[in-house]
């Protein structure tokens, strides 16, 4: 499996790993990862530009741009077509929204944590309205706005929402506005979401006709605009966007796609053993018009083998 992870504004690829821990499940669970990354000449505050209309439509700009990469990785190591996902935080997150909606067909599922709907913003006014909440599209415009982004049909990817109730910086209410966006495509309607008390946290779960889960959303209970960790964790670091939360967002995500084996990863097992690779993402160039990507698996070689196909396709100096 591949899960691609989009970092969130004044983040580095690097740090937003450190402080998540995707690449110590990596390691012990066998999956690889892709790392955008922003530059400071498409943005400064090293945000991904979710708001800007040609950066955000298929086969264009940013949208374009991670979508061969993640291609190239795919086949540069014979990946898993049918098991690719895709999370991010804030503009991250935004973000997510954008591929989950521009490239469908490549995701199984996405996790959006502080983010924002698909087609929601077009420019700076309207992202910081949209951050607070001012100005949301009603549901129906939403869910055609994700039917009208690419000519896919079917199946969609799941998601896994996350947002803290004490959120400053994106409100609480775009995480609703992607339930209404997502919802619709399906064919949930009128389903009545299975609520969960997990501490002092709740969860939204609506399930197919199958019981299958497609959408679950986690309101995190006074939690402010980041990632919500655990201290009780043994993978991530808390910091500057990385909060505490007393639940890792990222056990629970990679436990929803079915990555980390049997099992609830919300509960933290009382014996894991240490990670024992020290290796670290490798650093990948860029053309100045696309963002920069880190490439991170666990099996020896993979980064040479991923350098040269990123090198031949164009996306690496």
């Amino acid at each position: 499996p591949l899960v691609v992870v989009l970092h969130g504004c004044t983040q580095t690829a690097a740090g937003y790993d450190h402080g998540a821990g995707w690449s110590q499940l990596a390691d012990r669970h066998g999956f690889a990862l892709l790392y955008p990354e922003q530059q400071r000449a498409n943005n400064p505050n090293l945000c991904f530009n979710w708001f800007v209309p040609e950066d955000i439509r298929r086969d264009s700009g940013e949208a374009l741009s991670i979508a061969q990469m993640v291609g190239t990785v795919i086949e540069a190591q014979g990946l898993d077509r049918r098991r690719v996902f895709i999370t991010g935080l804030s503009a991250g997150g935004a973000m997510t929204s954008v591929m989950l909606a521009t490239y469908p067909e490549l995701f199984a599922g996405g996790a959006i944590v502080a983010g924002l709907p698909f087609g929601c913003a077009t420019s700076i006014p309207e992202a910081f309205d949209r951050m607070r909440g001012q100005g949301l599209p009603a549901e129906r415009d939403l869910e055609a706005k994700v039917r009208s982004a690419s000519s896919h049909q079917g199946p969609w990817p799941t998601l896994s929402l996350w947002h803290g109730t004490a959120d400053q910086t994106v409100a609480h209410a775009n995480m609703d506005a992607i339930i209404a966006q997502w919802r619709g495509l399906h064919g949930l309607q009128r389903v009545t979401p299975e609520k969960n008390a997990i501490g002092l946290h709740s969860q939204r779960v609506w399930r197919d006709e199958a019981g299958v889960p497609k959408i679950e959303a986690f309101s995190v209970e006074g939690m402010g605009h980041g990632t919500p960790l655990s201290g009780a964790d043994d993978i991530g670091a808390s910091g500057a966007f990385m909060l505490e939360a007393r639940i890792s967002s990222t056990r629970h995500i990679a436990r929803f796609w079915q990555l980390t084996g049997t099992g609830s990863e919300l509960s933290l097992p009382t014996n894991v053993e240490k990670l024992r690779s020290e290796a670290t993402p490798e650093r990948v160039g860029g053309e100045p018009s696309t963002p920069t990507s880190q490439v991170r698996a666990s099996a020896t070689g993979v980064g040479k083998v991923i350098e040269d196909a990123l090198r031949a396709a164009g996306l690496m100096r």
